[in-house]
């Protein structure tokens, strides 16, 4: 099966998803999601005990399509709570996966990429990696992601991820519990199936219960969180600032903002 944003391959019982737009970094689009969550059940039906996301070229994946970013500036209401139960959906799909994941970050993942790298039950990156939450810079906020984030990395982290917007590097990432290790780039995809390996000489059939289990804690909360989440992440895209903060970046200049 053909993906037109990414490629599928399984073998040994490892699906390895290569996310394929390096022209745009990687970037997320309606057209990814759909592949992404295709792939996803692609893993599943084929019986794949473990899953490995990575990207090509230089970025990991750079937040959401810039074609895309101008149409949202633009959407009705209803339209923006459709692509945020969209994107909801993807979110949801990585992090309640039955399946291990692995992120094999090669390069930057930010915003909603950052979302995909760090859902994983492992996340590995190269040293020269770039991290961020970027999306206040632009008017925006990651109101879907906060949901799982604040269960990686503690309130703390949080807020400064999210309030500041700032990119990190591989290391900080590291201290934050955001990523688990770093590995140079010639032994990223090598490090990823290491893992890959000790997680299929353990029982399937303990891995995938107890991963049940892991996401049965917080399965309740989760999901009325994320509800919360999707009316906030549609409601701000209809604000001024967004579209100031959209066009502003498009133009390469700095934003003009009203006041809050």
């Amino acid at each position: 099966m053909g993906y037109p944003t990414l490629t599928y391959q399984h073998d040994n019982a490892i699906a390895t998803i290569a996310l394929t737009v390096p022209e745009k970094r990687n970037a997320i689009s309606a057209q990814m999601i759909t592949d992404l969550l295709g792939a996803l059940q692609h893993a599943e039906q084929d019986a794949a005990n473990v899953v490995i996301i990575t990207g090509s070229g230089k970025a990991f994946c750079a937040g959401m399509d810039l074609d895309e970013l101008q149409i949202v500036a633009r959407q009705t209401l209803p339209k923006n709570l459709e692509d945020a139960r969209r994107m909801t959906k993807l979110l949801y799909r990585l992090h309640s996966f039955p399946k291990p994941v692995i992120a094999a970050v090669n390069g930057a993942a930010i915003a909603g990429g950052c979302g995909i790298a760090t859902l994983a039950d492992f996340t590995i990156a190269v040293p020269e990696a770039k991290f961020g939450y970027t999306e206040v810079k632009l008017g925006f906020m990651p109101a879907l992601v906060s949901v799982f984030l604040r269960r990686r990395v503690g309130d703390r982290h949080l807020r400064d991820l999210l309030l500041t917007g700032r990119t990190i590097d591989a290391a900080e990432a590291l201290r934050m519990g955001l990523i688990t290790e770093i590995a140079p780039p010639e032994s990223l995809m090598d490090r990823a199936r290491e893992i890959a390996a000790t997680l299929l000489a353990a029982s399937p059939s303990a891995v995938a219960m107890t991963k049940r289990l892991l996401l049965n804690f917080d399965r309740v909360a989760i999901r009325a969180e994320l509800e919360g989440a999707i009316e906030a992440s549609a409601d701000i895209r209809a604000t001024p600032d967004f579209r100031e903060g959209v066009a502003a970046f498009l133009e390469k200049r700095p934003p003009k903002w009203g006041k809050s």
